[in-house]
């Protein structure tokens, strides 16, 4: 690889015509000062893996985001993707916007609205220099892909929201990055178009082995994209894991806050989970999900009813469990549930939040057998990427 020479101290790029890298996992060393805020950082993508960062506004993920796409010069960082240097301050190393083969993706669709369809797909290819009958032929591919080629004539403005996304991910894909950043991509979607672009989203990332990275504050996004989630928390990593793990135990309080609903991993069945035990936990799919996947069953504190008793009647979950603790939780109290020697394993860390007055009637205490009910309407199933090997 040939470079521009530059005084000492200068910007440096690499030379046009260098061979395209292979796709290749992203590597980062960042510290940078926005304001008050101080962005110190370590973290690693491998190829065809899609990584999670979560943490509370202001917390650095959008520096982070825009650091790695350049868009933030940072004081001291070393990027480096699919072994190529994007960023390197100790040499002056900074390759622009433009040249780092990096998709982004935001809450926003962003598309020109003067564009169709097509040529707003088109524009990242065309920036790339690739010619523009070569460009459109990217910008279809990619839009059929994402289930809207009919709709490539049309502006932004012909579109609903759930389209339009589309078009943005048809856009940032059909520059065949190797990276893509995630930014929020459904929060300006409503609860309809959501599960849809998500679902499109998680085939197009695992079908493409595409690296990603996403930001998000939707712990389902990250459930159905995410291998490994990363926990940011005033400007430093203080948690990372496989997706589930974190979740089901978490060691931050932003986890903890994020993952308070009840999580049971397993493989997808026609009638909702089965659990590695064999045991089955009944819910409703909430995306397309083949029998066998690799799924999660995810269900809300509130949404489980708390009995002495067996109790009879319509709920389909019903599981003995032994209390491990009683934590208040401002209004109401959680109860932490332990698995019991005839009951499911995973049973263990479950929750049910009920009133202080239901506590009071229940007359429970840590060590009490009880059981746990949740109507299978009120469990989601959810399909968990499978990682590649």
């Amino acid at each position: 690889m040939s470079w521009f020479r530059r005084r000492p101290g200068a910007t440096r790029v690499p030379s046009e015509g260098h061979p395209r890298s292979e796709r290749g996992g992203l590597a980062a060393r960042v510290t940078t000062r926005r304001g008050g805020f101080t962005l110190d950082v370590e973290l690693e993508v491998a190829p065809g893996e899609v990584v999670a960062v979560l943490g509370p506004n202001g917390s650095g993920k959008s520096t982070l985001l825009g650091t790695l796409a350049g868009l933030h010069r940072p004081e001291d960082a070393r990027i480096t993707v699919g072994g190529r240097t994007l960023t390197d301050t100790a040499d002056g190393t900074a390759v622009p916007v433009h040249r780092r083969r990096i998709g982004l993706l935001s809450q926003q669709a962003l598309l020109f609205p003067h564009l169709t369809a097509r040529d707003n797909a088109a524009f990242g290819p065309r920036c790339a220099g690739r010619p523009r009958r070569e460009a459109a032929a990217a910008a279809r591919r990619r839009l059929a892909d994402v289930g809207i080629g009919e709709l490539e004539g049309r502006r932004p403005a012909e579109l609903s929201g759930g389209q339009a996304q589309r078009v943005a991910i048809a856009r940032a894909l059909a520059t065949e990055p190797d990276l893509l950043l995630l930014d929020e991509p459904f929060a300006a979607l409503d609860v309809d178009a959501a599960p849809a672009v998500r679902s499109v989203l998680r085939r197009l990332v695992r079908d493409t082995g595409q690296t990603t990275l996403l930001v998000t504050h939707d712990v389902v996004d990250a459930v159905v994209l995410a291998d490994r989630l990363v926990v940011v928390a005033d400007g430093h990593v203080v948690e990372q894991g496989p997706t589930a793990e974190v979740l089901a135990r978490p060691r931050s309080a932003f986890a903890a806050r994020i993952a308070g609903l009840d999580l049971v991993p397993g493989v997808a069945a026609a009638d909702g989970l089965r659990t590695p035990e064999g045991g089955t936990v009944h819910g409703v799919p909430t995306e397309e999900v083949a029998p066998g996947e690799p799924a999660v069953a995810v269900f809300a504190p509130h949404a489980v009813a708390v009995h002495r008793d067996r109790p009879a009647g319509s709920p389909r979950n019903v599981l003995p469990v032994r209390l491990a603790a009683l934590e208040p939780q401002g209004p109401i109290v959680r109860l932490r549930a332990a698995s019991v020697p005839d009951g499911p394993p995973w049973a263990e860390g479950l929750a049910a939040d009920v009133t202080p007055a239901a506590v009071a009637e229940l007359d429970v205490e840590p060590g009490d057998d009880l059981w746990f009910a949740v109507k299978a309407t009120e469990v989601a199933v959810h399909p968990v990427r499978r990682r590649r090997s």
